[in-house]
Order: structure tokens, then C-alpha cells, then sequence
């Protein structure tokens, strides 16, 4: 988008683009980011706000090419490519391609209905990685086919992304029968609905369940979309809504190596009112300490919540085979499994976590490899 006319005015800097739309730029926001006051090599900033004064003077503005050259009556000048500006227009947050919306889903997405990817082509072509990371994020749910039959291949595919988040079970983890769980994703009997580690202060991300073997009788997986559960009770309860976006609710793991604990709400909220956190975990949930008054309320509204993971209408099942590698948003997409034997065959799967900032991080750097191979061709 290009500029048709720059108009100093009293404080602000009015900016008439090729469209037809304008753009008020208030005058201490343009001397705030003018390029000079970013270091030249790490493009951080590098200005004191308080050097400027409470309300710098624009004297004169005019285009110069794709360049805004700005005077102030100090006798500052500032060269501010267009581009920039109509990146970064007051009111309207910067695209970003590391943020794609969440699409919902019930269970009539079906297994089939689940996007697949094949490992071979996410570990060394970036459209593929970069597909595959789409489908993730927006859809909070895909799985990975024909991984090598080894426990790192699908750390290999996790590492594609970014650092592995590390938590008390450590880097990765091996979820079988243990002798000696401390954690009943380490035994055989059946796991509801529930989203990892909600006792973490920021729990993981994104979670990767390499499936090596699953030969046991029963061990079918089972998934939900937390984020469809909880708009469906915004729009059916809000009341029940409200108290768990604004109730904080005791979390906690201990064994005889680690005590974690946090106080926060089911589900959290971003400032425009999306749901973008769901933490639920009925096996992690400590004692409730709120309001006493509030008590009863709260306990409807969380039942109300859990009732919906039991619901059909929510919940997908299937059965991973080996090979396969399912990847999640943990902090939106509920998971569980039925009980197995183990008596009947191994079941054995690898597990790691990348957190949410990693993954968002790589979707920019392709995003930006992607546009600067356009602007090349």
C-alpha cells in the first residue's frame, strides 16, 4: 500500500493511503519509532523515551519514494519507510503469521477426518513443514505417518520446530505400564479427558506422542477440542462461563522428587474475550479453596465443564498404530484413553513437548523465507 498525501496537524501526522482509507499517526508514537532509535545490527531499541519531549513538534512531512522523510522543530529528521508504517497503523495489531485462528471441531471430524502428514517430507522440506504446522495450529490436532521405527524419530520431527520444553518427567518421556508409576499415564487403567502438566506455571505446548507399539488389547486414544467445549457453555451457561474464566482453582503434582503448584482458572481468555488456554485435569485438581459463598456455584459450573468431556458429541477415538505420532495443542485439545491389558501385548509410546512460543516463532521464520523467496523470483 502506498501514500497519496501526509498532513501535519496539531500532535498527530494524518496519512491518506492509495485506497482511499487515512491513518492518524499520533506524533510522539512516529518520534518513538523512528528507525534511528534501533541498533543497527539487532534492531532493538536503543531510545530513552524520557530524552523526548512530552510532545515533540512535527514541523514538515513528504514522500520521498517508498520514504516518509519526517522534521521535527528540535530539527530531528526521521526517515520512516512506508512499509512500516502501514504495517504498524494505530488500532490494528501487525499481521501475524505465527497466530492462525482456531478452528473447532466435534467428533464428526472423525478419525478420518484427522490431517495427516508424512514424517519423511516434514524432516527436510520446509512446505511441508510448514503445511503440516498450519493444519497443527488451526486445527490443534494431526498426526504424522510412517516415522522410523526408533524412539528419537519423533523427537526428530519435534526438533523441526524448535527446543524441547523440559518438566520434572523430564525431555522426553515413555509412556508404558511402569511397576512404579507416579503418574497414571504410567498404568493401564483408563485416563479421561485431561490436558498435560495444568499445575506447570505455563503448562507445555504442543504435545508429540510417537507411537511404537500398541499391541495391547484396549489403548485406543481419545481426543476432544477444549477450546468447542468451552464456547458451547459460553453460549449455553454463561454464568457457569464466567466463574471458570474467573475463579482460580488450585492445581498440584508431588512425589518424592517434585511438588508443583499453581492457582489458576479452567480457562483462560485473551483481552478480546477468545478462549486461549484450557487447563483441565479432574486427577490434578487439588482441593478447592475459594469463597465459601461461591462454592456451590463454582462446583456447577465446573461439572458443567466436565459433563461435556463425557459427551459424545465431543469426543473422538482411535487407535494409534506404530509409526504413527499424534501432535496436539495440550493447552486446548483434551486427551485420554481407554484401559488396556497388558497382558495381552506392549503398548509403547515416546513423548515430548515444544511450547507454544516455539511453534508460533517457526511459523514466522517460514513465513518470511516464503516471502523473501517471492520478492527474489
Amino acid at each position: 500500500m502506498m501514500m497519496t498525501d501526509l498532513s501535519v496537524r496539531a500532535d498527530t501526522l494524518a496519512v491518506t493511503w492509495t485506497d482511499g482509507t487515512s491513518t492518524n499517526y499520533p506524533t510522539i508514537w512516529l518520534r518513538d519509532n523512528c528507525p534511528s532509535g534501533l541498533h543497527p545490527q539487532t534492531h532493538e531499541r536503543i531510545l530513552d523515551l524520557l530524552t523526548l519531549d512530552d510532545a515533540p513538534e512535527l514541523d514538515t512531512a513528504r514522500l520521498d519514494g517508498d520514504i516518509a522523510e519526517l522534521t521535527y522543530a528540535d530539527g530531528h529528521v526521521s526517515r520512516m519507510p512506508v512499509s512500516l508504517l502501514n504495517a504498524h497503523r494505530p488500532g490494528q495489531p501487525e499481521a501475524d503469521p505465527g497466530t492462525l485462528a482456531a478452528r473447532l471441531w466435534h467428533s464428526d471430524l472423525g478419525a478420518t477426518g484427522i490431517p495427516r502428514h508424512k514424517a519423511a517430507q516434514i524432516g527436510v522440506d520446509d512446505a511441508a513443514l510448514n503445511s503440516w504446522m498450519h493444519d497443527t495450529a488451526s486445527l490443534g490436532l494431526t498426526i504424522v505417518q510412517h516415522l522410523d521405527d526408533r524412539v528419537g524419530a519423533g523427537v526428530d520431527i519435534a526438533e523441526r520446530i524448535g527446543f524441547l520444553r523440559q518438566t520434572n518427567f523430564g525431555t522426553t518421556f515413555e509412556v508404558v505400564n511402569k511397576p512404579d508409576p507416579n503418574n497414571l499415564a504410567y498404568t493401564s487403567v483408563a485416563l479421561p479427558l485431561h490436558t498435560d502438566l495444568p499445575n506447570q506455571e505455563v503448562p507445555p505446548g504442543y504435545q508429540f506422542l510417537h507411537c511404537l507399539a500398541n499391541e495391547a488389547t484396549g489403548g485406543g486414544s481419545i481426543f476432544a477440542d477444549g477450546f468447542a467445549m468451552a464456547e458451547d457453555l459460553r453460549n449455553e451457561n454463561p454464568d457457569a462461563f464466567r466463574l471458570l474464566c474467573e475463579v482460580p482453582i488450585p492445581f498440584r503434582f508431588h512425589d518424592g522428587e517434585a511438588d508443583i503448584r499453581v492457582h489458576e482458572p479452567v480457562i483462560t481468555l485473551d483481552a478480546a474475550g477468545a478462549v486461549i488456554e484450557i487447563r483441565y485435569n479432574a486427577h490434578l485438581a487439588a482441593i478447592f479453596d475459594m469463597n465459601p459463598e461461591i462454592m456451590p456455584s463454582y462446583y456447577r459450573a465446573y461439572r458443567a465443564y466436565m459433563a461435556k468431556t463425557r459427551d459424545p458429541k465431543y469426543r473422538l477415538t482411535l487407535k494409534l498404530k506404530g509409526g504413527e505420532m499424534v501432535v496436539f495443542d495440550n493447552r486446548r485439545v483434551l486427551h485420554g484413553r481407554d484401559a488396556f491389558d497388558p497382558s495381552t501385548g506392549y503398548r509403547h509410546l515416546h513423548g515430548c513437548y515444544v511450547d507454544r512460543g516455539e511453534f508460533s516463532s517457526r511459523l514466522r521464520q517460514l513465513a518470511r523465507r516464503t516471502t523473501a523467496a517471492k520478492n527474489a523470483a
